[in-house]
């Protein structure tokens, strides 16, 4: 016995189709009375635009709610960018302040003062100089002393590390002085 279709299924498509149909053929409210096929009273296109008066929004309204999307944009973009910058300067102090104390291991473990960044890398103080976060560069300013750290450092090199930057912090202060 081969199974047919259920009958829900040609019922529920018999609606389908009704529901489709009815769209197409209706008038522009979609009202029955706006079919233009239809032998019961014709309905003028006039009476058919005064039925549909209430069922859209006004380019007043709707210039309403585009300008207050707007406002609320300008509020939000303006929060983005300046949690941005906090977490930029965030993360250049801890890098500051993790180079710093690298310089100074390195200068104690091997009493000499690194003389590049990369003699921090390649003892294995640090996996690889991390980047500037506000100029996206590895290019940090050293500082170099002819001063010794230490009492018993025999060579004198890096002894701070500075932001490359040429911008202003959000304390007023540039990154270069951090």
């Amino acid at each position: 016995m081969v199974r047919g279709l259920q009958p829900e299924f040609y019922f529920g498509a018999l609606l389908r189709i009704r529901l489709v149909a009815r769209r197409f053929f209706t008038g522009h409210c979609g009202t029955a009375e706006a079919v233009p096929f239809q032998n019961s009273s014709q309905v003028s296109r006039s009476e058919c635009k005064r039925k549909c008066k209430g069922r859209g929004f006004t380019l007043i309204e709707l210039m309403i709610v585009i300008s207050i999307i707007a406002i609320l944009l300008s509020v939000a973009v303006t929060q983005y960018r300046t949690s941005i910058l906090q977490a930029r300067e965030s993360v250049l102090r801890q890098d500051l302040a993790e180079l710093r104390k690298e310089i100074d291991m390195y200068t104690e473990d091997k009493k000499k003062a690194p003389q590049s960044l990369d003699d921090l890398v390649s003892a294995g103080y640090i996996k690889t100089i991390p980047k500037d976060p506000m100029t996206s560069q590895p290019n940090w300013e050293v500082v170099n002393e002819d001063v010794r750290i230490a009492l018993d450092q025999t060579e004198p090199g890096i002894s701070d590390v500075h932001s490359a930057s040429s911008q202003i912090g959000s304390d007023g202060t540039p990154y270069s002085s951090w």
